[in-house]
């Protein structure tokens, strides 16, 4: 069984556009790298063509890795979220006890994480100690920095 990921809208809408550039655009940017470098003749020292090969490569594999995410991809329904309990696409607001700082986060699926904008999985350590918890909750995380304590402030959709 192929792995689920979990998306938001505005997440799902990166990866197809994504997907819809690298087909379109990079494809033919590539294609036409190829017939530049095949132009200069001798491909045993020809780097451009090795270049452009490798880049065609990547390109492929990375379409590749996107059409099997979006096959098995299971949309976060904002609806569907309570404000009650913690879970996959719930926006919390905590307050870390060891330096009693209130931090913002978004609990999204792997593939969407972006811990620079808030966006922490649901298989961190921070996040799988957040799911399933309810606001005044005190949580414990087992980082690898070390246990993290977190109160749960607020959980909003």
């Amino acid at each position: 069984m192929a792995k689920q990921f979990f998306l938001t809208d505005e997440g799902l809408k990166k990866y197809e556009q994504e997907l819809e550039d690298l087909r379109t655009n990079k494809r033919k940017e590539i294609a036409d790298k190829i017939k530049v470098a095949l132009s200069f003749g001798d491909l045993s020292e020809n780097s451009e063509y090795d270049e452009a090969k490798n880049e065609q490569a990547k390109v492929e594999a990375r379409i590749f890795e996107l059409e099997a995410m979006l096959k098995n991809v299971k949309i976060i329904d904002d609806d569907e979220l309570n404000s009650e309990r913690v879970g996959i696409g719930s926006k919390v607001r905590v307050l870390d006890l060891e330096f009693d700082e209130e931090l913002d986060y978004q609990v999204v699926g792997s593939a969407e994480a972006d811990p620079l904008e808030g966006k922490i999985s649901d298989e961190s350590p921070v996040g799988k100690a957040l799911l399933g918890h309810t606001t005044g909750e005190t949580v414990v995380a087992e980082a690898p920095a070390g246990e993290l304590r977190f109160k749960i402030l607020e959980i909003a959709r």
